[in-house]
């Protein structure tokens, strides 16, 4: 794990009361298999989907839950529309899950809309559930949903410094993020707190349709030592693929927050373990299933995080990664 903001202090699970809690009919029941729905905005066929389920399915059976045995997995996976989110969350409470898992806020919005206070919800890789009206409170979560965030705000500053430590002679940086989501104006500050020490002059660029992704970046190759923070949204995950292509056409030095993106061909990313907070989600959601109380389950911060250097992209872009950035990194790829 990378050094530095990589470590967090994060809130110690409570023991698994369910007083008060109205759902006494989870408890963990032999006669019969339980029910798990599963709405998590990637595509099946993506090679992240495919971690992360992975890592949520092994904990699962590692704690005593086996697919074909005692428990159904009911899957829905990408869409960053509100309508599909919502069309997939009432076929998932139609099929009267046991527990639901998501990973973005509007699906859990769509969830908690169908199904109401019925059904625990397990998150995980949400940004900020507290101010997004999910839970009441990281510590008393209150309700019946539960999860795990996936960075602290702290977190832009840390993107900006990477860029520069990997492409040292970036002066512009343009900042892509959803402005319909409230998150990123946190992150925002964060990033320019740091911008006048290490040089570097920011342009944010609000971005919620697909169709304005190219210009942004094309914009950005055409300014002199320019360069990119992709920040964390369903909306730029689902276009991953999109963002990365017009970055290694216009050459332009970016950093991202999660693997995959490396993985698919950008530069770097920095960011939360995303299969780490799915086992630990596998977690709550054994919890839940013996019949621990959702609220009961504080919401926790990550406690993993990854560094990724994609070299062929580097050498493409003409840069040299210094060996004190690949030293410390959980991923070079070659």
């Amino acid at each position: 794990m990378a050094a530095g903001i990589g470590r967090r202090q994060f809130i110690s699970a409570l023991g698994g009361a369910t007083v008060g809690w109205p759902l006494a009919a989870y408890a963990q029941q032999s006669d019969r298999i339980r029910r798990i729905g599963w709405l998590v905005g990637l595509r099946e066929s993506d090679p992240e989907a495919r971690r992360r389920t992975a890592a949520f399915v092994q904990e699962l059976e590692r704690l005593g839950w086996t697919r074909g045995g005692n428990i159904q997995i009911d899957y829905r996976w990408l869409s960053d529309s509100v309508e599909r989110n919502e069309t997939y969350a009432q076929e998932l409470v139609a099929l009267t899950p046991d527990v639901l898992v998501a990973s973005s806020t509007p699906a859990i919005k769509a969830l908690r809309q169908k199904a109401g206070s019925a059904v625990p919800i397990v998150f995980a890789i949400v940004t900020d559930p507290a101010s997004s009206g999910l839970v009441a409170s990281l510590a008393s979560p209150g309700g019946n949903t539960t999860g795990f965030t996936n960075f602290e705000f702290s977190m832009g500053s840390k993107w900006l410094e990477e860029l520069k430590a990997a492409a040292p002679l970036v002066t512009k940086v343009a900042l892509i993020y959803n402005p319909k989501t409230t998150p990123y104006a946190s992150y925002l500050k964060s990033i320019e707190t740091s911008a006048p020490s290490l040089g570097v002059e920011l342009i944010a660029r609000g971005v919620a349709d697909a169709t304005q992704i190219v210009p942004v970046i094309a914009t950005t190759g055409a300014a002199v030592n320019g360069g990119l923070i992709v920040f964390p949204d369903l909306f730029t995950s689902a276009n991953n693929e999109l963002i990365i292509a017009a970055a290694a056409q216009n050459r332009v030095p970016a950093i991202y927050p999660y693997r995959y993106f490396a993985a698919n061909g950008g530069l770097m990313s920095y960011g939360v373990d995303t299969a780490e907070e799915f086992r630990r989600a596998a977690g709550y959601v054994n919890r839940i299933l013996r019949g621990a109380n959702p609220n009961a389950l504080p919401v926790q911060a990550p406690n993993k995080f990854e560094r990724v250097v994609n070299l062929k992209t580097a050498k493409a872009l003409g840069l040299t990664i210094p060996q004190t950035l690949l030293a410390t990194a959980d991923e070079v790829i070659e």
